[in-house]
């Protein structure tokens, strides 16, 4: 598709962007360290053969019924699978309890398999080393965020757009003591992706606050809270929330 980047994970734009099949439950957990380049975020790299292949990842995964332990909610379940996911994939052990809940993600409908996602963080303090099974996950990375978005925009490294606005706010704050503190602070962000194309054929993704956001409507003039996934490379822009 013409001016569609490859990492725009969305499916064609369609009118209606409230129907379709309910997105399935899925957690993931930003793992953050102190180094001496920075802040460092634990990423992984997802093989080929399953769903996101090829993309860098936070640990994460779907919702089991083993997660809602003694009838817990849905935010109770989501932090046991992000914990229960980061050891599985990883073979850290972290704690639900230290997590900082600070945004949920859902996809726009459409004919892919879509993940209604919660993202947490937590610090880690460990020198365990990471294993990957070498079958969802070939490969990781302890990384700063702003490297992570300069090799992207390199090419060298694939990231779906809600990795990489995740990548864009950690790279705002440091050390991990006040990206924490800023993450537990603020309101759960909440993102109902909508996906529009500009007059130009530009794809974007609109989020609440976005000038265009109720219409599905890229040209509205107006607050700008969206990311433009141009061929080129992605552009945020934002006036309407503190990141």
């Amino acid at each position: 598709m013409k001016n569609k980047h490859r990492n725009d994970i969305y499916d064609a734009i369609n009118s209606d962007q409230t129907s379709g099949q309910p997105a399935i439950p899925a957690a993931t957990v930003v793992l953050l360290r102190d180094h001496e380049a920075g802040v460092q975020t634990l990423m992984l790299h997802r093989t080929s053969k399953v769903h996101f292949g090829g993309m860098w990842v936070f640990p994460g995964g779907r919702l089991d019924p083993e997660d809602y332990q003694d009838n817990a909610n849905p935010d109770d379940a989501a932090r046991c699978a992000a914990a229960r996911e980061t050891r599985e994939e990883t073979g850290l052990v972290v704690r639900p309890e230290d997590f900082a809940w600070f945004a949920h993600w859902t996809p726009p409908p459409g004919k892919n398999r879509r993940y209604a996602t919660w993202f947490f963080a937590t610090t880690i303090q460990t020198d365990s080393p990471v294993e990957v099974d070498g079958h969802e996950i070939q490969d990781h990375e302890w990384i700063t965020p702003p490297d992570a978005l300069i090799r992207h925009s390199l090419g060298e490294i694939d990231l779906a757009p809600p990795t990489w606005i995740t990548l864009h706010q950690l790279a705002l704050h440091s050390p991990t003591s006040d990206l924490m503190s800023h993450l537990h602070a603020q309101d759960v962000r909440t993102y109902q992706t909508r996906v529009s194309q500009r007059a130009d054929g530009v794809r974007v993704a609109l989020w609440l606050g976005d000038a265009g956001y109720q219409n599905a409507d890229a040209d509205t003039i107006g607050a700008r809270h969206r990311l433009i996934m141009s061929e080129s490379g992605f552009i945020f822009e934002n006036d309407v929330y503190e990141y």
